[in-house]
C-alpha cells in the first residue's frame, strides 16, 4: 500500500516538477527590453534643449534630470546586472539595480501624470507601455539583482 501512495500522481508530478531546468538569466529577459526602451527614449531628447522642454510644458531642470535620468536608469540596469558576479562587487551592483528601478518608477510616475488622465481605469486601458514600464521598474527596485 505504501508504494502506491509513492508512486501516485502527486509524486509523478513532483519528480517532473523537480527536472525541470533552472534558467538563473531569466532576468536578462526583462532587464535587457526595459534597459533599451529607457536608453533609446534619454538619447532621443538629446541635445538637451529649452525649446523641447518648454513644447512638452516642463521647466529645464525638470527636462534635464528626465533626460539624463531615462539614460541612466537604462545603463544602470545593464551595468548592475552585469555586477552580479561574485568577483565584481555585486552589493553595489545590486543598489544599483534597485535605484535604476526607483528611478524607471519615478520617471514613468511623471509621464503617466503629465498625460492628466482622467481615472486609473483609463491609464490601465489607455496607457499600458508606461503602466508596464511602471511595473518593470518597481520589479527591479524590489528586487534588485536578488533574483
Amino acid at each position: 500500500m505504501t508504494e502506491k501512495i509513492t508512486n501516485g500522481p502527486s509524486n509523478v508530478a513532483k519528480r517532473l516538477y523537480l527536472n525541470i531546468p533552472d534558467f538563473c538569466l531569466s532576468h536578462w529577459l526583462l532587464r535587457i527590453p526595459l534597459a533599451v526602451v529607457f536608453i533609446q527614449q534619454g538619447l532621443s531628447k538629446f541635445p538637451v534643449t529649452l525649446e523641447d522642454a518648454e513644447s512638452f510644458g516642463l521647466p529645464f531642470l525638470v527636462w534635464w534630470i528626465v533626460s539624463y535620468g531615462e539614460l541612466g536608469a537604462g545603463l544602470g540596469l545593464l551595468v548592475g546586472g552585469i555586477m552580479v558576479a561574485k568577483t565584481i562587487l555585486p552589493e553595489l551592483g545590486d543598489m544599483l539595480t534597485r535605484f535604476s528601478g526607483i528611478t524607471i518608477c519615478s520617471i514613468a510616475t511623471g509621464v503617466i501624470w503629465i498625460a492628466e488622465p482622467e481615472s486609473f481605469i483609463e491609464v490601465l486601458l489607455y496607457d499600458n507601455l508606461h503602466v508596464f514600464l511602471w511595473v518593470g521598474g518597481l520589479f527591479f527596485a524590489l528586487r534588485g539583482n536578488r533574483i
